[in-house]
């Protein structure tokens, strides 16, 4: 099934891959600031949306646009895409031995409507030292990635647990989207 998704993730659109859908990707062009005041699911719920607004006024109405985004939250706070090393490192050290969430939002444009669910895991990381944290920022790519890791790669072994969806830690809860699928009439698995 033929799918525009409006990210650059390339993680989203293997996800996706993987469940059979043929994505068009679009690039979003939006101001992805955290406002002053605005929760961490209102965040998450803003950006995906104005991420598949951006496609669909665009005029890429013919085709179901599908947005998303992740967030890496510890306490209340958001770690996104580190700007720098030092940052990334100081994103690892922060969430070293504690548990924080990943949040995901997905917003799905359809038929001159717009249908928006999210989805949130805890992952418990183990006690890291600075070296562990050096080796990994040395050997991973982790610049386009929130909270500066990706569970499906060398900071596998940081993760001493999760609780919720695995998908969505890598960046897009696949069950989640596949329930607002069927929710709004488009079925992906069916006889025929």
């Amino acid at each position: 099934m033929k799918m525009i998704l409006a990210s650059a993730s390339p993680r989203r659109k293997e996800l996706l891959e993987l469940i059979g859908v043929e994505p068009v990707v679009k690039i979003p062009k939006i101001d992805e600031s955290h406002l002053p005041k605005e929760s961490i699911i209102q965040f998450v719920e803003r950006i995906s949306r104005e991420k598949g607004r951006s496609i669909y006024q665009e005029g890429f109405k013919d085709l179901p646009i599908i947005s998303s985004d992740t967030v890496v939250a510890i306490d209340e706070r958001i770690l996104g895409k580190p700007r720098n090393r030092d940052e990334a490192f100081e994103f690892l050290n922060s969430l070293a031995g504690r548990s924080h969430r990943v949040i995901t939002g997905i917003a799905i444009h359809y038929n001159n409507e717009v249908y928006f669910d999210s989805a949130c895991t805890t992952v418990v990381f183990n006690q890291l030292s600075k070296n562990e944290i050096h080796f990994y920022l040395d050997h991973e790519d982790y610049a386009d990635k929130a909270g500066a890791y990706g569970i499906q790669g060398k900071a596998s072994v940081f993760v001493e647990k999760i609780d919720g969806c695995y998908f969505n830690v890598m960046g897009f809860p696949l069950n989640l989207f596949y329930k607002m699928l069927k929710k709004i009439g488009i079925t992906l698995y069916s006889p025929g």
